[in-house]
């Protein structure tokens, strides 16, 4: 299995684009497959100079909401005229962040495009196809992030903190290994393993994506005790951990002390081949 970093948040390529986003580009043995399209076009721009076709991709995932990761959709629904596009049912809620001045900034998704057919709205667990599934539905108080409580939803104009109920994960099992794939772990990542593990009787072999340590402002950081608590407890699934986006290079590095080897950060153009 091949996992490519189409855009992140930081880049070692000259070459590549950067942003606040996230979007990967797997390949299985049957299938190729977009995990999130990032904030915008830069995707796709990235993409062709990696040699990657989108036109051939055979199905996209959305994560959640928020247009960080779903901000290059109207780019791939231009560019590939035939895969299906997977996000939960709540993905076009109204989603906001509190700025700094006091504001609430929009964070959602462009709703022009929710009435796109190509999208499969989703209610419950759903199995793409042998040795593939989205999830939800994430319990648990374990590490959550503080970050969290600047994140917001809104409905019928009134403002609550965002439940997180539109976020979904990518299971995946192939040739005797397994990947999990998160977005920004908005739920908490050691929550999202541990339904992980009590679904399918094991912990993944690697985990991929973002664990939402760190917001676009430093603020956001989660405090160096916690990150290393963390990482602890990371380490006891035995799994390696491919992080990347919202994680956040301080926490990065934090983490990096604690797991050594068993952690590694995803950059653009990174590339991850499991066997």
């Amino acid at each position: 299995m091949r996992i490519l970093a189409l855009i992140e948040n930081t880049t070692k390529k000259k070459e590549l684009l950067c942003e606040h986003g996230l979007s990967l580009y797997l390949e299985t043995e049957k299938r190729k497959v977009i995990f999130d399209t990032g904030a915008s076009p830069a995707f796709a721009k990235n993409a062709k100079a990696l040699g990657v076709d989108l036109s051939a991709v055979d199905l996209a995932v959305l994560s959640h909401g928020h247009y960080d990761h779903g901000g290059g959709l109207a780019t791939f629904l231009e560019l590939n005229s035939r895969a299906k596009i997977y996000l939960d049912q709540k993905a076009f809620g109204e989603y906001y962040a509190n700025a700094p001045d006091g504001t609430k900034r929009y964070i959602g998704l462009d709703p022009a495009l929710a009435e796109e057919p190509r999208f499969v709205f989703l209610r419950k667990d759903t199995i793409l196809e042998e040795g593939m599934e989205l999830f939800s539905e994430v319990t648990g108080d374990l590490f959550c992030a503080s970050g969290n409580a600047q994140l917001l939803a809104q409905k019928e104009g009134c403002f609550f903190c965002d439940p997180f109920e539109h976020e979904q994960n990518l299971a995946i099992m192939e040739k005797g290994k397994r990947i999990l794939i998160a977005g920004c772990a908005h739920r908490g990542i050691a929550n999202i393993l541990t339904h992980y593990q009590r679904k399918y009787n094991s912990w993944p072999d690697h985990v991929v994506g973002g664990f939402h340590l760190s917001g676009r402002s430093a603020a956001c950081c989660e405090p160096p005790e916690f990150v290393v608590s963390l990482g602890n407890w990371l380490l006891k699934t035995g799994a390696m951990f491919h992080t990347c986006h919202c994680t956040g290079l301080e926490a990065y590095r934090s983490l990096k002390e604690v797991m050594g080897e068993k952690i590694e950060y995803l950059s653009t153009g990174s590339e991850i081949i499991i066997e």
